[in-house]
């Protein structure tokens, strides 16, 4: 079994982790010998190939984008194809179908990427301020990052940030994940209160959580 990369440090033990292109990278204490890396690797071959198989199939299933009229692509959990027209007035708008100025096509990526930032800022700070005075919650301010797989998260400070990928999911995932950083701010860990908390604010939150894991890959323009 090959190793990619090893990254040696002052921990304590060996970690494997599986890229998102499929590379194995280690991470090692300092003095752990390279056999003894090598043969850890050998014991867990069977773990490696089954993560690189569930990465390969990940990456099958990534749509490979074009950016051409017809092609689609996902907004509240639904998706809307692109039709590409001349001097729109905007780089891209959104009726009951993405719309694109022919000029812009060549940037389109960073088109979708500032027009899903902004809707996303506009939807996750409604629905939050909405839940948050629905169940008695109290946060600073609301940030929208780029982050590829943590959905959201809350700082000590009450501050919430929330990607602006998760747009592309179903509104009631992103309530999920809403909640679950309101509850935050008063459970600060992933303890037995704190999901009682969620449940208690929405009781099929499972579904949600489950919906991300299966199909979080799929939030993305590359």
């Amino acid at each position: 079994m090959k190793i990619d990369q090893l990254i040696r440090s002052r921990r304590k033990t060996v970690a494997l982790i599986i890229q998102k292109d499929g590379r194995l990278v280690v991470r090692a204490p300092l003095r752990t010998s390279l056999r003894q890396i090598e043969q850890f690797v050998v014991e867990k071959t069977g773990w490696i190939k089954d993560k690189q198989e569930q990465v390969s199939k990940i990456i099958q299933q990534r749509p490979q984008r074009k950016y051409i009229s017809g092609e689609s692509f996902l907004f509240q959990g639904k998706s809307y194809p692109l039709e590409i027209i001349n001097k729109g007035a905007y780089p891209l708008t959104f009726k009951t179908h993405f719309i694109m100025d022919q000029r812009y096509q060549t940037k389109a990526e960073s088109a979708f990427t500032a027009w899903y930032k902004i809707e996303a800022r506009r939807i996750i700070n409604q629905r939050t301020a909405i839940y948050a005075t629905r169940f008695g919650y109290q946060y600073h301010q609301i940030r929208i990052t780029s982050a590829r797989t943590r959905w959201g998260s809350c700082s000590i400070k009450g501050n919430l940030s929330f990607s602006w990928r998760l747009i592309m999911a179903p509104l009631e995932v992103i309530d999920y994940v809403i909640i679950h950083e309101l509850a935050h701010v008063v459970e600060h860990n992933h303890s037995r209160a704190f999901w009682d908390r969620v449940k208690n604010h929405m009781p099929e939150y499972q579904n949600h959580r489950r919906w991300l894991k299966e199909n979080g890959h799929l939030l993305t323009l590359d």
